[in-house]
């Protein structure tokens, strides 16, 4: 794999978005109105391809058969219930995108809910929603682990 792919693999949010990595200049203040228009840009981008079509739910409850073959009626419902699963991954991702904008509306984007350190343009970047920094976001991973055994 070549430099270029590498680096727009790892950097999909922000392909989705048409941007650039962030290039932080010196002694620039942390979530100034550049950075927020950065990270509101990608945001919104990432929203809008993500927005599922209610007519897609429309047409697969028409294209629905009952088909005689049982084998042929489960693959149907294999199909039904991935599409409907994936839809409901995108809503969810799509409220948390919402709360960030409000995040950002409200002055509050980039810091750690639980702390208030920085969370970072770089974790932002790969992680637009992201509202723990790198520490408590492990430390909440470590007591999930204890949680679920």
């Amino acid at each position: 794999m070549n430099k270029k792919n590498k680096k727009r693999n790892s950097l999909s949010i922000l392909s989705i978005a048409g941007v650039s990595s962030y290039k932080k200049k010196k002694n620039e203040k942390y979530m100034n109105n550049n950075q927020i228009k950065h990270f509101k840009k990608i945001l919104e981008t990432w929203k809008k391809q993500l927005n599922p079509d209610k007519k897609d739910l429309y047409y697969m409850s028409k294209k629905s058969s009952n088909f005689p073959d049982p084998i042929d009626r489960a693959v149907q419902e294999e199909e039904f219930s991935l599409e409907l699963r994936k839809r409901d991954r995108e809503n969810k991702l799509i409220r948390k995108i919402n709360n960030t904008l409000k995040k950002i509306q409200n002055k509050n984007f980039g810091y750690c809910s639980t702390c208030d350190v920085e969370i970072g343009i770089k974790r932002l970047e790969a992680r637009p929603t992201a509202h723990l920094c790198i520490d408590c976001q492990t430390l909440e991973e470590i007591r999930d682990k204890q949680m679920l055994g």
